[in-house]
């Protein structure tokens, strides 16, 4: 069992609750997800619950965690630089289970994850790994130590799409308890049946937490129910508000009239008038205090919105925007040939998904293309990388990034759109390397926004945002009215925006039937 009572996470600075009074219990079977948008405390959480020493610096907390009978194993979202440099097999040689485990036991474990069972004796550099290797290669150290609990920080990022069907089938069949943080949103619909909610409401001052026992997409169904029968009855309260203060003010304002116009020759109708205005006035602090209990406005934490391309975005049909052909792609040291024979054509407003397996050279390949389209003076590219830091200062706060000429109305504007995505003033201040990936994913989004690109090229660009913002992420993208070439694992970003999904393969780009991804 993993329960965790009254559990508050405050910023030491300014001793705002970034998750407050967060209580909930987790048995054998339970799958558990945290959800919320960027910057809301859920890898803080996890490494909290994990070992409280581990929490970061910059928070304070209070409140009970029980482990009773488990053995808790932690999957980081981000390997540190010191693990990057280690070969594989320094870096299973950290871990005691690897130590005292037999080869049969390796091997099984490898099985289970479709692994190579001498990955671990390996002298590959970590650092030299595609991301999804990575995560596989943590979450085998991590078995090997027979963990009962599972904490999994973002397992699915930069997965391929059959090594996610292999994860869902994992958590799935697991005995224990797992309790995770993913942005894919068809893994969380596929898994998990505990919701875990992280709000900050109020421009981030008010924190709200929610612990539903649902499916996802229940989950869903249910909180946008509540929320239309709240906004409802709210507004039918304040409708009825509305009518009785009318009336009321109506019947104030005649024995005010009456009272102001009694001739005191008349003390009778005089001391009546008083007596009605008395008990008007005990009516007007009945209605006060029935409002105290008025149903409130419904709040919720709303997800991003923006416009990507506009009036400017000028791409005819028949452009042929790309013509690429490349005889061989070659890892970025040239040590090693990843494909031959690449070949890609987009014309016009096309919207192109390319998939592949991990370590096949997706990345390598959207790299080489975005450097030719970026440098073409016919079109207004865009790019998004997989890794942020290629194109983000982390010296420089979110302003100074995104500012070309420095001009009062141009940081103004900034501004303005930043509050919009729902950063604080301090967070527009705050040096970039402080901020959540999804929060530096934001930043990247609206450098792309305001560039007003003819053509987008994207690196996994849903990644880092949550369940919740996802389906905003897909509808500006699908809505772009230029080309748009990405590399998505993201099964609902290939189904919802991608008119021709390209497998990359040794032997070059395969074009691939969409209906049936996910399905072999």
């Amino acid at each position: 069992m993993l329960q965790i009572n009254n559990l508050t996470i405050r910023h030491r600075k300014d001793l705002r609750a970034l998750i407050e009074n967060l209580s909930f219990t987790l048995n054998a079977g339970d799958k558990a997800v945290i959800i919320g948008e960027e910057g809301n405390g859920k890898t803080t959480l996890l490494k909290w619950i994990f070992d409280p020493s581990t929490a970061p610096d910059y928070v304070e907390y209070e409140g009970q965690r029980a482990v009773v009978g488990e053995r808790l194993g932690y999957l980081m979202q981000e390997l540190p630089e010191a693990v990057k440099k280690q070969t594989a097999y320094e870096y299973f040689c950290g871990c005691s289970g690897f130590l005292t485990s037999t080869p049969k036991q390796i091997a099984a474990i490898a099985v289970r994850l479709s692994l190579d069972p001498s990955i671990p004796y390996s002298q590959q550099l970590i650092g030299q790994m595609s991301g999804g290797e990575k995560v596989k290669l943590q979450l085998f150290r991590l078995l090997l130590d027979e963990p009962t609990v599972l904490l999994l920080d973002e397992p699915s990022n930069d997965l391929d799409i059959d090594t996610l069907e292999l994860l869902e089938s994992f958590i799935n069949s697991w005995q224990g308890i797992v309790l995770f943080v993913s942005h894919d949103e068809t893994l969380v619909e596929n898994t998990a049946n505990v919701i875990i909610h992280l709000e900050l409401m109020r421009r981030k001052e008010k924190s709200r937490v929610t612990v539903k026992r649902l499916s996802y997409r229940q989950f869903v169904i249910e909180r946008e129910r509540a929320f239309d029968k709240q906004r409802q009855m709210a507004i039918s309260d304040r409708r009825d508000k509305r009518i009785r203060d009318e009336k009321y003010r109506r019947i104030l304002q005649s024995v005010n009239h009456a009272l102001a116009t009694v001739s005191r020759q008349d003390p009778s109708t005089a001391k009546n008038l008083k007596d009605k205005m008395h008990t008007v006035k005990s009516m007007g602090r009945r209605f006060e205090k029935e409002d105290e209990n008025m149903t409130p406005m419904p709040e919720r934490e709303d997800a991003i919105y923006l416009t990507l391309g506009g009036e400017n975005t000028k791409l005819h049909s028949g452009k042929r925007v790309l013509e690429y052909t490349l005889d061989s792609l070659q890892t970025p040291d040239g040590g090693r040939e990843l494909a031959r024979n690449i070949e890609l054509t987009i014309i016009g407003p096309e919207k192109i998904c390319i998939i592949g397996k991990n370590g096949v050279g997706k990345t390598t390949l959207i790299r080489k293309i975005a450097k030719d389209l970026l440098q073409r003076e016919d079109i207004i590219a865009a790019y998004m990388p997989q890794n942020y830091a290629e194109v983000l200062d982390d010296a420089l706060s979110p302003v100074e990034f995104l500012q070309e000429e420095g001009g009062k109305e141009e940081l103004t504007c900034i501004r303005a759109y930043l509050g919009s995505l729902r950063y604080t003033t301090e967070e527009m201040e705050r040096p970039i390397s402080e901020l959540s990936g999804g929060q530096k994913g934001k930043v990247l989004l609206l450098k792309l926004a305001l560039s007003s690109p003819d053509m987008l090229i994207l690196d996994e660009p849903t990644r880092n945002f949550s369940p919740l913002s996802n389906p905003v992420i897909r509808r500006m993208v699908d809505e772009f009215p230029g080309a748009v070439i990405a590399v998505s694992h993201d099964r609902k970003f290939i189904d919802e925006v991608c008119d021709k999904v390209y497998e990359l393969t040794s032997e070059g780009l395969v074009l691939k039937d969409k209906l049936k991804l996910g399905k072999s």
